[in-house]
């Protein structure tokens, strides 16, 4: 039998998913940080006894990934290379009984909202003096800000309540301390997250506070962006809008997931919403903040979606020009509404559907930054690569959307510097440019 090894505890967080999976691994490292404890993340070097796994259970492919990963650690458990496997998240959170029986080498599972139980098992105290206060994992320039947990909205393909439960938002100024937080500690842009952030105060305030809260951010000293994503488009409040117009420091983005478009689809998606009230809601955006990117996210494949719907989609995208847009194939997941229809498009389809799709998006989004060319834009500087530093305009969040390329023989950037390019070249989901003479 394997005895325990006599090593110092050394714990390596795993993240898997989403930005809001991110957030809460800097919250769980910050704690575990304060109470003096050795702690990484993802680390490459293999000298962590503790593996702590923040899974997915999002859509097939996340939660196989997920899978895969505890398995990894699992054998390395067996084999001696760690002494002590915890998972957590979503993954976790819905399938606890069944992750239990079948991988009983884990030493415990934990959910979305069990922090406080989790450091406990770690050794540590949970540290209510630390809200605000995270383990940074992005490069410091930028930070993803989540405003709220859970999700009220109905949707019929959406697991997320199973996982991440109602919506609760977290105060104002908890959100407003937090933003000095990071804005002291060198943070530039807050990237505005949560599972619907339209919904934000309706349950501590009674009201829609999306506005309030993104003036009162964009008041902190030191935050030159503030981008905001997952706005649910029924019941969007206008204020926002505004807000955008109002504030130089907030971006001329917005990330708006539709679905779909058909409203036949989108009625049996129970989203709230139609194909007119959509392209209205859309209308006003870009009149009220002319020149605003708008990002969405669609879905391929949903039960029932005929190949008109598909035709439909196609038009849609054609005709409304999205600057960024996603497309995810349709998850059939376990007991959520949609799942008591029929799954009956099959997988290949789905993806042809897709490609269809991302095929129209290539041909506007290369038609829109061919129009960018000559352009003096504000880039924000994630990184260099090779001999490219790379970076971001307004219109772009980090990792999903086009980047800016400079060539590293035409003068030093730091990261996290903001510098004024002009664009050069332009590829279906890049920009080239060179520095501008700012003298």
């Amino acid at each position: 039998m394997r005895t325990k090894s006599s090593r110092t505890n050394k714990i390596n967080v795993v993240t898997l998913g989403c930005s809001k999976n991110l957030v809460d691994s800097e919250v769980l490292m910050g704690q575990l940080r304060a109470n003096k404890m050795d702690v990484t993340h993802e680390a490459k070097a293999d000298d962590a006894n503790i593996i702590v796994i923040n899974t997915c259970g999002f859509i097939d492919n996340a939660k196989q990934e997920s899978i895969d990963t505890i398995l990894h650690y699992a054998k390395q458990k067996e084999s001696g290379k760690i002494d002590r496997l915890i998972v957590t998240g979503c993954l976790s959170e819905r399938y606890k009984p069944e992750l239990e029986k079948e991988i009983p080498n884990v030493d415990a599972f934990f959910g979305t909202r069990d922090l406080p139980r989790l450091l406990k098992t770690l050794g540590a105290d949970y540290r209510q003096e630390l809200v605000g206060e995270r383990l940074q994992t992005t490069p410091s320039h930028y930070a993803y800000f989540k405003i709220s947990e859970g999700c009220d909205r109905p949707c019929s393909f959406c697991a997320i309540p199973l996982m991440r439960g109602k919506h609760i938002s977290r105060p104002m100024e908890e959100l407003v301390a937090e933003a000095k937080i990071l804005a002291r500690n060198g943070t530039k842009e807050l990237l505005v997250i949560a599972q619907d952030s339209t919904y934000y105060g309706l349950d501590l305030y009674k009201d829609r506070k999306l506005p309030e809260l993104l003036r009162r951010l964009s008041d902190v000293e030191g935050i030159e962006w503030i981008r905001l994503h997952y706005a649910f488009p029924s019941g969007f409040p206008m204020e926002v809008l505004d807000v955008m117009s109002e504030r130089k420091n907030i971006c001329n983005y917005l990330d708006m997931p539709l679905q779909h478009i058909s409203n036949s689809v989108l009625k049996s998606m129970r989203r709230g919403t139609t194909k007119e009230k959509t392209t209205r809601l859309i209308q006003t955006i870009r009149e009220k903040v002319p020149g605003i990117a708008l990002r969405t996210s669609l879905i391929s494949g949903y039960p029932g979606e005929t190949a008109s719907d598909h035709e439909e989609l196609l038009e849609f995208v054609e005709e409304t020009r999205f600057d960024r847009l996603g497309i995810f194939t349709y998850s059939h997941e376990e007991n959520t509404h949609a799942h008591l229809l029929n799954d009956d498009i099959t997988a290949e389809l789905k993806q042809e559907r897709a490609d269809e799709v991302m095929a129209v998006q290539q041909r506007i989004s290369s038609t829109i930054n061919e129009n960018r060319k000559g352009a003096l834009l504000k880039v924000l500087f994630d990184r260099k690569e090779g001999d490219y530093f790379v970076g971001r305009t307004e219109y772009d969040s980090p990792e999903v959307d086009n980047e800016v390329l400079v060539h590293a023989g035409g003068g030093y950037i730091r990261t996290g510097d903001f510098r004024m390019v002009r664009i050069t070249g332009a590829e279906e989901f890049d920009l080239y440019g060179e520095l501008a003479d700012e003298s």
